[in-house]
């Protein structure tokens, strides 16, 4: 099940897309519910925000599941209803409009680090955050700051958290997933280095677009195995797979779930393939103008123009 969050005359939904076509799981449900019983443990409703969704657990999904197969039995609708709408007819934004902890992990992949000069192969998993307001969604554009020169672009493939994790070894993590999107950690190159200040350089506002989706966890069976490529303006930078990574998935969960509680709608991050801006020769930096592409195996495409 591919989840997104959208807007449309000016009202913020959660859907599904199915056959093509998006869902407003929120109207769906309310008419499913009138017409035909759903089982007892589904949520009294939807909420229209993700976030809350995710908390609510396996219902929430349950329920849209119900949805989806409700939709495909092309019920009859009440007048004036309207439950779906082809992609172009909305506009889609990040599934998480506003997480919870975005944690991303840096040198994750044998190719960043063979490019990277400076880089030591880490012993153990490498994090830092970004901040929920540096998101945005498909489409919009990445702003380049003034106090950068070096605005740089990086594919990752991320996961988003369903269940509360804490202290939790790496044969449970799997089951707190809730899914994966792709996240671009947008980067201030010279910013970050200047003094280690990573923290001010990957979190000036937009820059974390997110999306398009949520691909549920059991359509995306094989988290290691997933193509990733980004394109400036046309132009392939990186073509990796997560196959790359030096600490696999359920190491860098359960390692960061023993310093934090990881909870429900809190995103991790995987790390980027090498072919960033930075360590190409001559560097590439992203400028006004420019549109990013960013491709996922199984997930979709993350599209913006920087401004």
């Amino acid at each position: 099940m591919k989840l997104y969050t959208f807007e449309v005359e000016g009202r913020r939904w959660i859907g599904a897309g199915s056959d093509g076509q998006l869902i407003n799981l929120v109207a769906a449900y309310m008419v499913m519910t009138g017409i035909h019983a759903t089982k007892p443990a589904a949520p009294h409703r939807l909420p229209t925000d993700m976030l809350e969704f995710l908390r609510l657990g396996e219902p929430a999904l349950e329920a849209a599941r119900d949805v989806i197969k409700f939709i495909a039995r092309r019920p009859v609708v009440p007048v004036g209803e309207r439950l779906t709408y082809a992609h172009e007819e909305v506009k889609i934004l990040a599934p998480l409009p506003r997480p919870g902890k975005i944690l991303c992990s840096g040198i994750n992949y044998r190719g960043h680090k063979a490019e990277n000069p400076d880089a030591k192969m880490p012993s153990e998993p490498f994090f830092f955050s970004k901040l929920p307001s540096s998101v945005i969604g498909p489409g919009e554009p990445i702003i380049k700051p003034s106090q950068t020169e070096q605005l740089d672009y990086e594919v990752e493939f991320a996961v988003v958290i369903g269940r509360a994790m804490k202290r939790a070894p790496e044969s449970a993590v799997m089951d707190c997933i809730a899914g994966y999107t792709i996240l671009h950690d947008v980067s201030a190159r010279d910013v970050q280095f200047k003094d280690s200040q990573i923290t001010l350089g990957k979190n000036f506002d937009t820059f974390c677009p997110l999306g398009p989706c949520i691909v549920t966890k059991d359509e995306l069976p094989q988290p290691a195995k997933v193509r990733l490529r980004s394109f400036v303006n046309g132009k392939l930078m990186q073509d990796g797979n997560t196959a790359d990574w030096v600490f696999s998935l359920p190491k860098l969960l359960s390692f960061l779930s023993g310093i934090m509680t990881l909870e429900a709608g809190d995103i991790v991050s995987t790390g980027t393939p090498a072919g960033v801006g930075v360590f190409r020769k001559p560097p590439v930096f992203l400028k006004p103008g420019d549109v990013v592409r960013l491709e996922a195996e199984g997930i979709g495409v993350l599209e913006n123009p920087v401004k």
